[in-house]
């Protein structure tokens, strides 16, 4: 193991050579690897270390020295303490060289692939056409500041420290007068706010979600308590305010818990849902739907499937970990019967109220986990589509679908390592074979990254 002489508190200066999967910049000092956040490669620095650790270091910025030639302003005046975008410093196409670069590495590191394999295999990443304003859903967590003020915001890295905001350059600009001005309601109407510590108060979470193709708004309140005084009156003022808000939601979260939603949602006015237009169809998205953030970028996705399978209205295809139906639905008119599995009940029957109303006949949807409705399937599937939680297959569905061999898998991921790990399971004694890799960015302004690999039956 390093010995270092290193020590928490020691200034030193630094140049930063790359970037982590995190996000943070990193370096080396005596051989040892230091992580700084909010930095870019080619920076020179002086940092002060804030942890030392038998085998690296984590640092704060000082001084700039010598400013990378990549740096960029930010254009979020908190973008140096939210935790809700890393790389706003960054340029975007080094971004965009960086997240290509963590998916090679993943395989490599952790599938095993070869360097001439993946060389063959990996196709440039697919760039954002707009790399701010994009996303179409925010969900904040509220708090009450010292002076009663009601703040909402991204926690900063690291931490529960809630960092204030009025707009936030990342997400659609239509979504930023409700930001500002509804905290300033909730102070009005006294609701109280949720203390996680005491787990005392009402008022949880923020949550914004607008259509990008229709410009309509769902703004949903996540709370600990069934009932706010006088919220259908608030919720009526809000809607006459907001003329694209189409509906006012509570979702009730009485748990000492971290996850955001819980399982009820109350329309308190308008609609539950509402419609967006995505890759020629119309979809209902309720506030509290697993949808992707970037809806240009999923929209590309759909088409990069539908052209690189080449599908010929003969096939059968199986969605597992189908959603809404987000993946399932544009493709369904390119195949003969799809297939779709999902455990959530209430994606399952949206994706089924989504079928409906684009017409399509040739879709049925399970609800259940992959692995125990794998093991009830009759027919083979033609193509699989495995598009899992961000720690991958379970090792049931592995073996599944290793014993099924259907003739092509797709595995779409946002997390380079356990796809790597997994496709070298399927790849596993030469059953499979990765055939290509096409990186997306639906996450620009973070280190985040979507893969999707194609995988061939060998045998």
């Amino acid at each position: 193991m390093l010995k270092t002489t290193l020590q928490r508190g020691q200034v030193i200066s630094l140049t930063i050579t790359d970037l982590a999967d995190s996000g943070d910049g990193v370096g080396r000092y005596e051989e040892m690897v230091v992580f700084v956040p909010n930095t870019v490669p080619q920076d020179r620095l002086q940092v002060k270390l804030t942890q030392v650790k038998p085998t690296f270091a984590l640092g704060e910025i000082l001084n700039i020295l010598r400013p990378s030639p990549y740096r960029l302003r930010p254009r979020c005046i908190v973008a140096d303490k939210c935790g809700g975008c890393q790389w706003q410093t960054v340029d975007y196409g080094l971004q965009l060289e960086h997240k290509q670069n963590q998916v090679i590495q993943a395989l490599q590191r952790i599938g095993n692939f070869s360097p001439d394999h993946l060389a063959t295999v990996m196709q440039p990443i697919l760039p954002a056409d707009d790399d701010l304003f994009y996303r179409n859903k925010a969900t904040y967590p509220l708090r009450l500041a010292t002076d009663g003020k009601v703040k909402a915001g991204y926690y900063q890295k690291g931490s529960h420290k809630l960092i204030n905001l009025n707009q936030c350059p990342v997400q659609d600009q239509r979504l930023d007068p409700f930001l500002a001005e509804v905290k300033f309601d909730i102070e009005r109407r006294g609701w109280t706010i949720y203390n996680e510590i005491t787990h005392e108060g009402a008022l949880r979470h923020l949550g914004l979600r607008i259509g990008r193709r229709t410009g309509e708004v769902l703004l949903t309140l996540v709370s600990k308590e069934r009932n706010l005084p006088e919220l259908a009156t608030q919720a009526e003022l809000w809607q006459q305010r907001y003329p694209n808000l189409v509906g006012v939601l509570l979702n009730h979260q009485p748990q000492k818990s971290n996850v955001i939603f819980g399982k009820e949602t109350l329309c308190i006015t308008g609609r539950d849902y509402l419609v967006e237009e995505f890759a020629g169809l119309t979809f209902h998205l309720r506030g509290d739907t697993f949808f992707q953030v970037y809806t240009e970028q999923a929209e590309k996705m759909v088409y990069l499937l539908r052209d690189r399978l080449a599908l010929t209205g003969k096939e059968i295809l199986l969605d597992a970990y189908g959603g809404i139906g987000t993946l399932a639905l544009p493709l369904a008119q390119y195949v003969r019967q799809v297939i779709a599995m999902e455990i959530q009940p209430q994606a399952t029957a949206q994706a089924e109220r989504n079928a409906q109303l684009n017409d399509i006949n040739n879709a049925t949807f399970y609800t259940g986990k992959v692995e125990e409705l794998l093991s009830e399937l009759t027919a083979r599937p033609d193509v699989v589509i495995l598009d899992p939680p961000r720690k991958g297959c379970e090792s049931k569905v592995i073996q599944y679908l290793r014993e099924y061999a259907p003739p092509r898998i797709v595995y779409v991921s946002c997390n380079a390592a356990t796809q790597a790990r997994d496709l070298e399971r399927f790849c596993a004694d030469g059953l499979y074979k990765l055939v290509e890799v096409q990186p997306i960015d639906f996450f620009p302004q973070t280190s985040h990254v979507e893969s999707v690999a194609f995988l061939n039956l060998e045998t």
